[in-house]
C-alpha cells in the first residue's frame, strides 16, 4: 500500500473539518472541491456522477444551496489500501416531539490518490427514506435551492 492508514485518515479529517465549516456557512459546499484531484469523479445518488475538479466544485454549490441546516454527523470510517469508508448521517433540522432527529444514514466510498487529495467519493444513500424525513419534518429547501438533473449522468 502506497499510502498509510494515517495519512488517508488525516486527509479525510481535514475534508471533514471543511465539511463542518461549510454546515456552519462558515465557507461555501464548493471548498470541499479542493480535495480532489483534477480528474477526480464524484457520484451522489440524486445528482448522477460529475468528473473534474470544475465539475465537482460546481455539483457542491448546486446541489448544497438551500440546505441550510442540514448536517451530517460521522458515525464510523474505515480504511483499507487506497479505499476509505464513512458512514454518516443526513440530519435535517428541527426534532420530533419525542426529541429525536429527522436523520437517514449515508455512506461514502473515496478513493485515496496522495497528496491530501481524493480520487473518488460515492455516496451511498436511501433516498426514498429522505423523501419520507423531508415530508415528515416540514423540511423546505432554502432560497436558491436548485432540483437534482432530471436525467444525471450514472
Amino acid at each position: 500500500m502506497p499510502y498509510s492508514k494515517q495519512e488517508i485518515l488525516d486527509a479525510y479529517d481535514r475534508y471533514v473539518a471543511v465539511r463542518d465549516r461549510a454546515e456552519r456557512g462558515e465557507v461555501g459546499w464548493d471548498a470541499l472541491a479542493e480535495h480532489f484531484t483534477e480528474d477526480a469523479w464524484f457520484s451522489d445518488p440524486a445528482w448522477g456522477r460529475v468528473e473534474g475538479r470544475p465539475a465537482i466544485r460546481q455539483f457542491m454549490e448546486e446541489s448544497m444551496t438551500g440546505l441550510e441546516g442540514w448536517t451530517f454527523p460521522r458515525l464510523w470510517t474505515s480504511v483499507e489500501g487506497d479505499q476509505l469508508v464513512s458512514v454518516w448521517k443526513n440530519r435535517l433540522p428541527g426534532t420530533r416531539e419525542d426529541g429525536s432527529f429527522f436523520e437517514a444514514s449515508g455512506a461514502s466510498v473515496m478513493t485515496y490518490a496522495g497528496n491530501g487529495q481524493w480520487a473518488s467519493e460515492e455516496d451511498l444513500l436511501n433516498m426514498a427514506h429522505v423523501m419520507e424525513l423531508i415530508r415528515e419534518s416540514g423540511w423546505l429547501p432554502g432560497a436558491g435551492a436548485k432540483p437534482p438533473p432530471a436525467k444525471p449522468k450514472r
